[in-house]
């Protein structure tokens, strides 16, 4: 299975269908009449919940008219559909009260994979956003105020009006393989006992993509990777809080021993390398519990495994 075949159905976290409309982000005549369109619809969205709705097929957001949006909170544009809807998004400290019929409050880890294509895209905008404004109320340049511009794009210091633009922290996840062709997957100390996902890290300042995976997987595993062998593979948001996942595989360098696994204890409570068949074996009778299905973690082991990982009861 090539690289383009298993990636022609969108991450969860990536996928879209509204386009974002930058271009009407500064028009303020525009906004205010998009806002008071009968047509347009608004997410109510706090501490990144959102009500949806579950039905057999999946799960929906619960969109709003204007006149039923939250009246306190911050307006931030998400962009127009191919029929010319507007959709915006109410960043408010509390949800609206209770809603007629079945809605409930949802995240993304939980409903992320359940929305279809336009409300995925819809709640990874605003999460993003939302998280964003939360934590950059000041500016960094002189430490007064800042406020809201740009239709939720922006935040413009009220002092020294050094505008701020949306922080999006870029980070590596790799599949690492050795020459036998297993994977290298590791497990963090705070995860359900049995849970392994691919190793990820910050890229640094000054730092190339392919110096930040190798730099990871040294660090956390002990494990050198052949920086020629690295490849990218596809990216996904993952705004908890600001981060872009990008993706790639790489081959660790085994001269020396360099797939000598050594955790730091630190990221990484444990590591080792995965046959398929461990990994199958592992994931049928419940030791080994696969990267959540939203993630491009659980992509990139399905990768390299040809195909979705089995299906199980744990």
């Amino acid at each position: 299975m090539t690289v383009h075949q298993h990636f022609d159905r969108p991450l969860a976290l990536s996928r879209v269908g509204v386009n974002r409309a930058a271009e009407h982000r500064l028009d303020e005549p525009w906004l205010a009449a998009a806002w008071s369109h009968p047509s347009t619809q608004v997410l109510a969205i706090s501490e990144g919940k959102a009500f949806v709705v579950d039905a057999e097929q999946g799960s929906e957001l619960v969109l709003l008219p204007t006149f039923e949006a939250p009246d306190e909170g911050e307006r931030h544009f998400l962009g127009c559909d191919e029929e010319g809807t507007a959709y915006f998004a109410v960043s408010c400290a509390q949800l609206p009260g209770r809603l007629d019929g079945p809605a409930r409050p949802a995240g993304l880890r939980e409903v992320g994979g359940l929305l279809g294509d336009r409300d995925a895209g819809l709640l990874v905008h605003a999460v993003a956003l939302q998280n964003w404004h939360q934590s950059h109320r000041f500016c960094a340049r002189c430490g007064h105020p800042t406020v809201v511009a740009a239709a939720g794009h922006v935040r413009r210091c009220t002092s020294c009006a050094q505008e701020h633009y949306p922080r999006t922290d870029g980070a590596v996840i790799m599949l690492v393989t050795d020459e036998q062709d297993r994977a290298l997957l590791g497990r963090q100390a705070l995860w359900p006992e049995g849970r392994y996902s691919t190793l990820a890290g910050f890229v640094e300042p000054g730092e190339s993509l392919e110096q930040a995976v190798a730099r990871e997987v040294a660090e956390e595993a002990g494990v050198r990777v052949d920086l020629d062998s690295v490849e990218y593979v596809a990216s996904q948001p993952w705004p908890f809080p600001s981060s872009l996942m990008l993706g790639f595989t790489a081959r660790a360098d085994m001269r020396d021993g360099g797939a000598d696994i050594e955790v730091d204890g630190d990221e990484l409570d444990e590591a080792r390398w995965f046959t398929r068949e461990e990994l199958r074996t592992g994931m049928e009778n419940g030791t080994t519990l696969p990267p959540a299905g939203i993630s491009i973690a659980r992509r990139l082991v399905e990768l390299w495994y040809g195909g979705p990982l089995p299906e199980t009861s744990w």
